[in-house]
């Protein structure tokens, strides 16, 4: 009689790796912070003086998402969690750069900060340096077969 063995016991056969080793872990921790600073902020926001700046504590609402969705992609690891983190750090960078604009450009648009206004300056700017520092981590991620 054959024996059946169950595949789905080793996650490595399937090639996922793990994103979350060295520098990764950092990442992880740093991007898991950045989520409940940016949901808690939009949440307080929105619930209590939506109508001062709506434009504003959506943004922030958003970057929150968007740091979920790349917290989430990390903890998950393989290739396409990898790539999907990596087009969710480049839209963040993105964001993150036209909204540090926008509000140093037009203040008026902005009566009270986002997350990602002035380039992150109410965080330190971790937001501007968090999406390089990921995207340059996942792109040797994928060098490296991690």
């Amino acid at each position: 009689m054959a024996e059946v063995t169950d595949t789905k016991k080793s996650a490595p056969a399937y090639g996922r790796q793990k994103l979350i080793t060295g520098p990764g872990i950092l990442l992880l921790w740093l991007y898991g912070v950045m989520v409940v600073g940016a949901v808690s902020r939009s949440a307080v926001q929105i619930s209590t003086d939506f109508d001062k700046a709506p434009l504003a504590y959506s943004l922030s609402a958003l970057a929150g998402l968007v740091y979920g969705f790349i917290t989430y992609s990390l903890v998950r690891g393989g290739d396409t969690a990898r790539k999907a983190a990596l087009v969710c750090c480049a839209a963040e960078l993105v964001g993150v750069l036209a909204v540090g604009t926008w509000t140093l450009a037009e203040p008026s648009a902005f009566p009270d900060a986002t997350v990602w206004s002035d380039f992150g300056m109410g965080y330190l700017f971790i937001p501007v340096i968090l999406p390089v520092t990921a995207i340059f981590w996942l792109l040797r991620a994928r060098r490296t077969g991690r």
